[in-house]
């Protein structure tokens, strides 16, 4: 490790990228305990003064999805949200996922308790506030959810041990590392469709390479809302399309819809986003959230193949809402996750 240790430490002039082979060494030693605390801490914090290259970061998910649960899903959507969670937009991909499903394009969500350096609102925590304990929950129980309700979601501490061992380091520094991007591409569904959230436009380019790398057919890597994988309702979204083995500058612009809607300003707490998700579920919320979850279905739809076109998927979402089937798929997955009949 001292020897690799030694090639991105120089400082900003002298250090290199790693090769794969490299770089893949360094991982390895760092996932299974071959370096020290020190050795772990150092890297990171050369690596992200450095900055990650494409290699490194693949050789880190490789690392990582190769100690992975997976639990396929065919055809599948993988939405990759930050995992140090949201603290001033609506998760809009939770209510989504369940459009999705509704719409017979499975959806998976994954994240963890609270990490830096945002340290938000995460998904289990909203989940939770909705009455699912999902990081108690054992692997064949969420599984079998999914089967039954189109809904996969993963703790990914638990599938993923190693997350798990390193959270302390993680939490000590305090920092954005390689981990913050590598934990959201690990698909643990293998899907073959996904959305991306980056919060850096510098990144763009870098991020949707990976996902095609990943073997990613059809994607949409989103500079969101607080870096997540959601599309605003208050102005024109910057992504990048995937498809066919190239990506493309593709500028969402929800006016063009007619979704567009001042967002107001607010705190969201895990009760408050939970709420909201209801709200949207049961067809009662404001409209900007309304919107949201409108046009982020309907794209996801659309990068999905389950609709010709974003128009087609706004039809598509709205019916899944008016008519209560994505608030069924909600139901479904809880009350299978609970053990439930249904």
């Amino acid at each position: 490790m001292i020897n690799l240790l030694k090639e991105v430490g120089r400082g900003k002039r002298g250090a290199r990228d790693l090769t794969y082979e490299e770089a893949r060494r360094a991982a390895e030693l760092i996932v299974t305990g071959g370096a020290t605390p020190a050795q772990i801490g150092a890297f990171l914090v050369a690596e992200r003064i450095k900055m990650e290259s494409l290699d490194e970061l693949r050789a880190f998910i490789d690392a990582l999805r190769e100690r992975a649960q997976l639990h396929r899903m065919a055809g599948g959507f993988d939405c990759a949200g930050p995992y140090d969670g949201r603290t001033r937009s609506f998760m809009a991909t939770l209510p989504t996922a369940f459009v999705l499903a509704a719409n017979g394009l499975p959806a998976t969500l994954h994240g963890s308790a609270a990490l830096p350096p945002k340290w938000g609102v995460t998904l289990p925590d909203v989940l939770r506030e909705l009455g699912a304990a999902v990081e108690a929950a054992a692997a064949d129980t969420l599984a079998a959810a999914a089967d039954v309700s189109g809904f996969l979601y993963v703790p990914s501490e638990a599938w993923c041990p190693p997350l798990a061992e390193l959270r302390g380091i993680r939490e000590e520094l305090g920092l954005r590392t390689v981990f913050n991007t590598a934990e959201k591409l690990l698909r643990y569904s293998d899907a073959p469709y996904m959305a991306a959230g980056v919060f850096h436009g510098t990144v763009f380019e870098k991020v949707a390479k990976l996902v095609m790398d990943l073997g990613v057919e059809r994607g949409i890597i989103v500079q969101g809302m607080e870096g997540s994988e959601d599309l605003g309702v208050d102005k024109r979204t910057r992504t990048y399309l995937i498809h066919g083995g190239a990506s493309e500058l593709f500028i969402v612009d929800p006016e063009l819809y007619e979704l567009q809607v001042e967002v107001p300003d607010a705190e969201w707490t895990a009760a408050r986003q939970a709420e909201m998700t209801l709200s949207v579920l049961r067809g009662q919320a404001e409209l900007p959230y309304w919107n949201m979850v409108l046009l982020n279905s309907a794209v996801r739809l659309w990068i999905g193949e389950k609709v010709g076109s974003i128009e087609e998927g706004i039809y598509r979402a709205r019916a899944a809402l008016d008519e209560g089937k994505a608030l069924a798929a909600f139901d479904r997955w809880k009350a299978a996750l609970a053990g439930a009949a249904v």
